[in-house]
């Protein structure tokens, strides 16, 4: 796809490279910028000499790597800049054809291509911009150009430039005064003092006039020497007495000696021991027609006399805005597992619909604004392929924030039709981790079975939980 001047067009991958193809030597760089148009500091300009920052690399000579899904929450948009390094062409019109070229680099295919065709005087020029819209990625042709070179751009977008040349000190207007001071004559050396020895006193101190008397009376001897008491006298011995049985026994011998039975337990009859369920059976049912609520691990079957009752379903998240401080960014996501556990697709803020729009995302919110769910995820049941056989749905906090320092966040697995509210989860009181496994669907004879799980992981997004989600799909193949 070749791009005009201000076009755009929407990434499908989260890795891509730009390439800037010349015919002289070129310099490129990105800077990070927030919703302003600005940089947050300096570190947000990445060129040769800082090559690296959050989801930017840059790759001499002339590649820049991006991975959207490792640029920060606070960033809006990445601009590619080309540059003249001073050692061919004076500027853009003469060093000729300047081409910018979109790869994805794992399936190596051009996404698009720009050349900008207006350029003359110009040192640099934003060739490309990358950019969020509605919780997804765009690419835009831009192809503004400089004449003050990489510098004015790195100024433009608010990166501090100091190596500019400081200007020459100007010769003063105004004559020296007539009178100048005459300069402050040294002052002499200091003669050293004579040393002086000091005479012993004249008198020494006189010693005490009286002595301290001794003690009028010297402490007197005891009259009578000390004697130990009498010791006391030996116990008095009692003869032993013996005391005569009693009349009768308080309490009667049983009648009978107590034996055990031969059987010591013995099923009862028509009623054979049942082995305990294994994980993912159905131990819940929805036929009796009460509002089901699961405990962690237990699963209920989503069929009603042996027909499916379930066929579309809907996760909601939903959490309040942060009053102070950065703001809180909560991801619902869904992965999909055939039933050797290997991951078939995944829909979450980067990836809003698989399997022909079988699953949809209801889009990216950044803070938590607006009441209810504030972020939606229906599945159409009956649409899934027929390999699907297990979705395990995920919440993240994709800006950090742990699950226990999020005020009044809560997710939860809606009938889409009825309205009904299957199983819910108060994250708010949740762990210090950023990542949940909230509820699985697998594959029944008849239809569905959901298990609620409420286990915590880590990471900022889903692809972090796909291989620690595995697990559970494993352990429901019997």
């Amino acid at each position: 796809m070749e791009l005009t001047k201000g076009a755009n067009a929407p990434l499908t991958t989260d890795e891509v490279v730009v390439e800037v193809n010349a015919s002289t030597q070129v310099d490129v760089a990105a800077l990070l910028l927030t919703a302003a148009g600005k940089v947050r500091s300096d570190h947000d300009f990445i060129f040769y000499n800082q090559p690296r920052g959050p989801g930017v690399t840059v790759q001499p000579p002339n590649r820049i790597r991006i991975a959207t899904r490792e640029v920060p929450a606070d960033i809006d948009k990445i601009v590619v800049t080309a540059s003249l390094d001073g050692s061919g062409p004076p500027n853009w019109g003469r060093a000729g054809r300047l081409q910018l070229a979109l790869v994805d680099p794992l399936r190596r295919t051009t996404i698009a291509t720009f050349t900008p065709s207006d350029l003359s005087t110009e040192t640099a020029v934003v060739g490309l911009e990358i950019y969020r819209r509605q919780g997804s990625w765009k690419v835009r042709a831009v192809g503004q150009g400089y004449a003050n070179g990489l510098a004015g751009i790195a100024t433009d977008f608010g990166i501090t430039v100091d190596d500019a040349p400081q200007p020459a000190p100007q010769a003063s207007p105004y004559p020296p005064p007539a009178n100048q001071y005459p300069p402050t004559a040294p002052f002499p050396a200091t003669a050293p003092f004579p040393q002086q020895s000091y005479p012993p006193p004249q008198q020494p101190y006189p010693p005490p006039q009286q002595p301290y008397p001794p003690p009028q009376q010297p402490y007197a001897a005891p009259s009578q020497p000390y004697s130990p008491p009498p010791a006391y006298p030996p116990p008095q011995q009692y003869p032993p007495q013996s005391y005569p049985p009693p009349a009768q026994p308080a309490y009667p011998p049983p009648q009978q000696p107590y034996s055990l039975p031969p059987q010591q337990h013995s099923p009862t009859p028509g009623y054979p021991q049942q082995p305990a369920p294994r994980f993912g059976e159905a131990t819940v049912s929805l036929d009796k027609g009460k509002v089901v609520s699961l405990s962690k691990n237990e699963t209920v079957s989503l069929t009603k006399g042996g027909v499916a009752t379930l066929t579309r379903v809907r996760m909601g998240l939903g959490w309040d805005p942060a009053k102070r401080g950065k703001s809180i960014d909560l991801d619902a996501s869904v992965v999909a597992y055939d039933n050797r556990a290997k991951k078939l697709g995944k829909v979450w803020f980067v990836n809003l619909s698989e399997f022909r729009g079988a699953i949809k995302h209801s889009g990216d919110n950044l803070t938590g604004d607006g009441d209810g769910d504030d972020e939606v995820i229906t599945v159409d049941l009956p649409a899934l392929p027929a390999n699907v056989y297990a979705l395990l749905f995920t919440v993240n906090s994709y800006s950090g924030q742990k699950f226990d320092q999020i005020s009044r966040a809560f997710c939860r697995l809606v009938d889409d039709y009825t309205g009904a509210e299957l199983v819910r989860f108060e994250l708010s009181r949740g762990d210090r981790r950023t990542g949940l496994f909230m509820c699985m669907l697998t594959r029944a004879a008849n239809g569905w079975n959901m298990t609620a799980l409420g286990d915590y992981g880590d990471g900022a997004t889903v692809n972090a939980m796909v291989d620690p989600g595995k697990r559970f799909v494993t352990a429901t193949v019997h």
